[in-house]
């Protein structure tokens, strides 16, 4: 298991916290196999409240999936629960652990639940035996990599970004008004060295310790320029 937390909400942007946290660390993946969960697909009729009522099952991508295209990293999705059988089950085995490990100690606080999943997690990757391999998994995987057998590719931040916030960000395109400002949210922002009437693109991070969230503007595959605002007072990035 390469990344494993527990939240009070899921997010998009917990989501790309965890794309960054395994990245960074092993690189590219090949592929994600994930579900048909609307952070991770759109899908006709059922997310065409947010949308265009015109757009098909696929034709607009979510944030996760933007990330995923830009880094040329492919996505399959399981269509039934059967077909996430191999993932779901060590999750149900995770799971089933902590809630029991939880109820016995007497755990109702997220922050003392986290403790018991890394533990687990641990556990799990670096001292069980595989039922299937009968490896340890942190070494099997080790193994791997040393062996040139790992379908991870180094990082590097995509051309023409200059850093990981670029990437692990949340997007909108937005045009520049008559007075070189973009809104978002409601907000105004000033977008400088931009003619009016040109697209640009913002590249969001949050920052959950100072509640602060930095926009990066982009235009014409130059950065021109950075700002900060309250994250509470941008209502997509919570979504």
């Amino acid at each position: 298991m390469l990344y494993a937390d527990i939240m009070e909400k899921e997010t998009t942007w917990k989501h790309i916290i965890a794309l960054e946290s395994v990245w960074l660390r092993h690189g590219f993946p090949l592929s994600y196999y994930v579900d048909s969960h609307s952070i991770f697909r759109f899908i006709e009729k059922r997310d065409s409240i947010w949308r265009k009522h015109h757009l098909k099952t696929d034709e607009t991508d979510p944030q996760w999936k933007k990330i995923m295209r830009e880094c040329r990293v492919q996505v399959t999705y399981a269509l039934s629960p059967q077909a996430k059988g191999k993932i779901e089950r060590p999750y149900r085995w995770l799971q089933d652990r902590i809630v029991r490990t939880c109820a016995r100690e007497n755990i109702r606080k997220i922050e003392g639940i986290r403790e018991v999943l890394f533990y687990e997690v641990k556990r799990y990757n670096e001292h069980q035996v595989h039922s299937v391999t009968g490896d340890i998994p942190a070494i099997r995987f080790e193994q791997a990599v040393r062996g040139g057998k790992s379908l991870f590719r180094p990082f590097k931040v995509p051309s023409p970004y200059e850093s990981t916030k670029d990437i692990f960000s949340i997007r909108e395109e937005r045009t520049t008004d008559v007075y070189r400002k973009v809104s978002f949210d409601g907000i105004e922002l000033k977008v400088p060295g931009v003619d009016p009437y040109e697209k640009v693109e913002l590249r969001m991070i949050p920052d959950e310790e100072t509640g602060l969230t930095e926009i990066r503007f982009w235009h014409k595959g130059k950065l021109v320029g950075t700002q900060k605002v309250k994250s509470n007072d941008l209502k997509r990035v919570h979504l």
